[in-house]
């Protein structure tokens, strides 16, 4: 990720024009590592969240509100017995580093004037937020480092604060052509000049260093004239915020400017780098408790995918013994035909199989210790345990792989979980079907006030409705309660995934309604990745659900097939209601 020395500096300058001269209102603590400060600029209020995450550490202007915990954290009480009321006279950078310190002046408990320093570090794991005197001396951390985490750098109340150790890195806006092309020349056989750019001058990603290469190939230029230019463009604050999208329109990236190694249609400009930064974590931040939420689910699938697994293999492996069921009962009848001419105590014994044309000699293995009356009976008892065994798992085999075949549709449900909705809805089904004890009582009241869940819906390119469902029971209700007898019903054939319905109305369903709702299944399903994936479709009346089939399983009949490619352009370009 490019949040790097380059897009601080240039946040670092919109911070200052928004809220310099901002007078501190509240101070919040809505997450462990995570600071909210509202200050009043130029008639209106701004929310400045700072965040010392390990996974996702920031500073930026949010719209976003958060639930507060009833009792405030410790730090977030210093901060408001020194800050409460300030105004903020300064931000800056030092040199290029990941580091942004903001003076506050405020009216101290005597009555004069006193500055303080909170200083936010984006360093990944090494995070922090630290509020300090004007000599330096810390008052409190969000995170606090002692001597049995860091022996270089104690950060601690009552320590002398100091800059994270520069590493021997140039600040960027001070080098010149002679600085960068002894560096370049300089380095070890083999380098990269991205490794080398990003090593040796302070804020400088390898996104940033891999950019100003890629110039300097595009311009036929020396890589020292591209790199000065750059910095120079950052002195003079030409910034133009933007985000990296995928197909879905979801933010891989963020970039101070338009970084040219990548294609135009795929970076989103923002008028503000606060916007830009606002949206990048608002999304990240979803998907990440999406995950959480759902890791325990997948976990538990698993486990139960696992031992489906293995069930079904012991079914296939006694299956597998059963097969020899018609050889025993050929054995017993060609005993009781030869049983007079068999002498008694041998243990093997040859005889004609006149089941065949050619009557060939077949070896049968005796019982020595029993008469060939009693070895004829033992075969027939091993003919019907193995006819009793051969029903028995093979109806065992079709329900093992109908609880597997249900569990990875449910496995496939999560992976498309959007909101905390979705999560609620699959884990009810997975209570109601004995995988999942029953849920807390907070859970089952935030699950029963929940409004009615909706499916995905769409209409086509020629004015069709088409629904799509996000997880079984909503399969289920689509299906058999949704769906009216002439609605046309599609799923992708034996691959989990979501029950389409297409509304018919008064008109016949268009080829062109087909196509794109098979779009919608295929998409919506395990095989979204894939191509030419398979989609059965038929009219509603022809699909059934069988009595105590799990939710979500059907059977169909009379049905077509039809092939579809599905990918992000297309499911964008079918209209979303």
């Amino acid at each position: 990720m490019a949040y790097d020395g380059v897009l601080i500096y240039g946040l670092s300058k919109e911070l200052e024009e928004s809220l310099c001269n901002g007078r501190v209102d509240k101070i919040q603590q809505p997450e462990k590592d995570e600071i909210h400060l509202t200050l009043r600029s130029r008639g209106r209020n701004y929310r400045l969240l700072m965040s010392a995450s390990a996974s996702h550490p920031r500073i930026h202007i949010t719209e976003q509100i958060k639930t507060n915990p009833m009792v405030p954290p410790m730090f977030c009480m210093v901060l408001r017995k020194h800050l409460s009321g300030g105004r903020l006279i300064g931000i800056k950078q030092p040199g290029m580093e990941r580091i942004l310190e903001l003076d506050f002046a405020v009216i101290n408990e005597i009555g004069d004037l006193d500055k303080k320093t909170l200083i936010i570090e984006i360093m990944g794991r090494h995070s922090n937020i630290i509020l300090t005197n004007p000599d330096g001396t810390v008052l409190d951390a969000i995170k606090h480092v002692d001597s049995s985490i860091s022996r270089v750098r104690e950060i601690l109340p009552g320590k002398q604060y100091f800059y994270p150790p520069s590493q021997g890195k140039t600040n960027p806006l001070e080098a010149d052509y002679a600085d960068i092309d002894q560096k370049l020349q300089s380095s070890e056989p083999g380098k990269s000049p991205v490794n080398i750019l990003a090593n040796s001058y302070t804020g400088v990603s390898k996104a940033t260093a891999e950019e100003i290469l890629h110039r300097s190939e595009i311009n036929n230029a020396k890589l020292s004239q591209i790199f000065v230019d750059f910095f120079k463009d950052v002195h003079n604050n030409k910034f133009f915020p933007c985000l990296l999208v995928d197909h879905s329109g979801k933010p891989r990236d963020i970039f101070p400017m338009a970084y040219t190694i990548h294609d135009p249609r795929s970076l989103k400009a923002y008028p503000t780098f606060s916007e830009a930064l606002d949206e990048f974590f608002q999304v990240r931040d979803k998907m990440e408790r999406i995950q959480q939420r759902t890791a325990h689910l997948h976990r538990l699938i698993n486990i139960n995918l696992e031992r489906c697994q293995k069930k079904l293999d012991l079914h296939m492996k006694e299956l597998e013994k059963a097969k020899y069921a018609e050889q025993y009962r050929l054995y017993g009848e060609l005993i009781t035909s030869n049983i007079y001419q068999i002498p008694p105590n041998v243990e093997m014994v040859s005889l004609l199989n006149y089941y065949e044309s050619d009557n060939p000699m077949i070896t049968i293995a005796m019982d020595s210790a029993k008469t060939a009356a009693q070895n004829a009976q033992s075969y027939f008892k091993k003919y019907n345990k193995a006819r009793r065994t051969e029903k028995k798992q093979s109806q065992l085999v079709i329900e093992t792989q109908e609880e597997i075949d249900y569990l990875e549709s449910i496995a496939h449900n999560l992976s498309i979980c959007t909101n905390e909705d979705d999560i609620l809805e699959i884990r009810e089904e997975l209570t109601q079907g004995a995988y999942l004890k029953e849920a807390a009582k907070k859970e089952k009241r935030k699950q029963q006030h929940t409004a009615a869940f909706k499916p995905h819906h769409f209409l086509s390119s020629d004015g069709f409705e088409i629904l799509v469902g996000r997880n079984n029971n909503q399969n289920d209700r689509l299906t058999l309660k949704t769906a009216l007898p002439n609605d046309l019903w599609l799923h992708t054939k034996s691959i989990p995934g979501s029950h389409v319905i297409v509304k018919a109305g008064s008109q016949p369903i268009s080829e062109t309604a087909v196509l794109e709702a098979a779009t919608l299944a295929a998409y919506y399903s395990k095989a979204r990745s894939s191509v030419n994936v398979p989609v059965d479709y038929c009219p509603g009346k022809n699909v059934r659900k069988p009595t105590g089939a799990k939710p979500g399983m059907v059977i169909y009949e009379h049905y077509k097939t039809v092939f579809v490619t599905p990918t992000e352009e297309k499911v964008q370009a079918i209209k979303k209601l």
